[in-house]
């Protein structure tokens, strides 16, 4: 029986008087060995990361909110030129969106002015059914200029002007109003220019329906009249409006790991003074599942630019203002990214291979360098006995 089983051994072993040693097999080896150490830690680590998985599907989520992180830098313009407005396809109109966002003062070193105007924290807008003790919030009754009404008879701060102002759909010029000259909100009322010397970072939390929509960072006090929005663009210096900026920051949702996004990190530079800068933004949703099973719901989006440069101001007639806009749409279609643990099986086959493939390789090459030797070794004594 053990005879008959020796006829099946693929494996027969070689006499130890016939096994021939040489350097070039022993550097073959060497060399193999350290391939073959290589690739396994190549593919343990391939093994030990996560393997991310991706499909696509309709979304059928009911996320009434979604929430936009904005960090964005202007060195050429002050912070009183600027007004954020957000509207949204629902008929929810935002102007001069306030909360949770906020306006930083900067110098043209791009560094944040050290006085009491550093930060400036954009109040909401009040809607015009406050109580006449919610939008006064000192003992002193001062003027609103006009606009008073009989649940807003005071007016003692420049943001009340401005309400009152929008709740009448009239344009406000904040250089003839005691309070916004008091609190520096007069937009473009340096005669001499020093606001000029200054730049703007405007950055915070933008909460809008998950809705087609869009917001705008313009020149301008923004209002309402007539269910228009409209800008209001008097005593603004307009050789200043220089519309260059840097996006640093700009999400549509929690970011997640090796998430990408086109505009954070760029930045649109021009010497032509009022342009139109446009971003056509494609959100598409998205949700991550980590190992642990949690969660995040969230977006990506993609992005198409455009600009137009602004000749006159003639052009804001036809809604063609200097500034920097953003029209988004929503994906019908949600990417859901799964981590997910590497197979064992798939790693030892995997490593099986190449121990296998490299030991096969590196036999071959020392196959060929022995016959190769021997074969020369094999002319040189007939040439020697000759």
């Amino acid at each position: 029986m053990s005879a008959q089983l020796k006829h099946f051994d693929a494996y027969a072993k070689t006499l130890d008087d016939f096994r021939v040693r040489t350097t070039s097999g022993g550097l073959v080896t060497i060399i193999s060995t350290c391939i073959i150490i290589v690739l396994f830690f190549v593919q343990l680590q391939y093994y030990l990361s996560t393997d991310v998985t991706q499909v696509l599907f309709v979304d059928t989520s009911r996320q009434e909110k979604m929430n936009i992180t904005i960090d964005i830098r202007y060195p050429s313009l002050p912070c009183s030129y600027l007004t954020l407005d957000a509207m949204d396809v629902s008929g929810d109109t935002q102007t001069d969106v306030t909360h949770n966002l906020y306006k930083t003062r900067l110098d043209l070193n791009g560094q944040p002015i050290e006085n009491e105007m550093v930060k400036v924290v954009l109040q909401p807008l009040k809607v015009s059914n406050v109580t006449s003790t919610e939008s006064t919030t000192v003992s002193a009754c001062e003027s609103c200029y006009g606009a008073e009404s009989p649940t807003q008879k005071c007016c003692p701060t420049c943001d009340d002007v401005k309400t009152a102002y929008r709740v009448k759909g009239w344009s406000l010029n904040p250089s003839g109003v005691l309070q916004c000259v008091r609190e520096g909100q007069a937009i473009g009322m340096s005669s001499n220019g020093s606001d000029a010397n200054e730049g703007c970072r405007i950055h915070g939390h933008l909460e809008v329906n998950k809705v087609a929509g869009n917001f705008h960072v313009a020149p301008g006090q923004s209002f309402q009249q007539h269910h228009i929005h409209v800008h209001s663009l008097q005593n603004l210096r307009l050789n200043l409006l220089n519309t260059s900026h840097r996006i640093d920051d700009l999400t549509f949702g929690e970011s997640f790991p090796h998430q990408v996004n086109p505009l954070s990190g760029t930045q649109q530079m021009t010497k032509e003074g009022a342009v139109l800068f446009h971003y056509y933004v494609k959100v598409v949703p998205s949700t991550y599942v980590f190992l642990n099973r949690t969660e995040i719901r969230t977006n990506q989006y993609s992005v198409t630019k455009h600009r137009r440069v602004i000749q006159n101001m003639a052009d804001a007639s036809t809604h063609q203002l200097p500034g920097t806009f953003f029209t988004y749409e929503i994906s019908a279609i949600m990417v859901k990214f799964v981590e997910q643990r590497r197979s064992l099986a798939h790693f030892l086959t995997t490593l099986c291979a190449l121990i296998g493939g490299v030991f096969t390789v590196s036999s071959l090459i020392d196959a060929f360098l022995y016959r190769g030797s021997c074969l020369i070794q094999k002319k040189l004594d007939i040439g020697k006995a000759t």
